[in-house]
């Protein structure tokens, strides 16, 4: 099975500081998502969108999380709109070659 990445964008309409304050207690239950290698917090504050890219261990770990109530409180937010979810497979061979951080992801091929 490959590593999945997934990117999820969306905009907010609330401070950044009111954001960052909103999602950093949040921080450890997605650390604790079953089969989420990392997750890397993205923000572009001139357009009032944040995001995320996240590593899984694989597709089944992915639909989990996307059907899971941490996913639902976060589509469902005030503060948050306009979501963009893609979801990819890692193309691992090139991935290393290039130095992606899948090290702590394990030793797939």
């Amino acid at each position: 099975m490959s590593h999945q990445i997934l990117q999820v964008n969306f905009k907010f309409n609330v401070a950044r500081e009111q954001y960052e304050n909103t999602v950093t207690p949040l921080a450890q239950d997605f650390a604790d998502v079953p089969g989420c290698l990392w997750k890397i917090w993205l923000m572009n504050e001139a357009d009032s969108e944040a995001g995320g890219i996240y590593l899984f261990a694989d597709e089944a770990a992915v639909e989990t999380f996307k059907a899971s109530p941490l996913v639902a409180s976060v589509l469902s937010h005030p503060a948050l709109s306009d979501f963009s979810i893609k979801q990819f497979e890692v193309l691992e061979k090139i991935s290393r070659a290039t130095r992606a951080p899948l090290a702590a992801a394990g030793a797939a091929a």
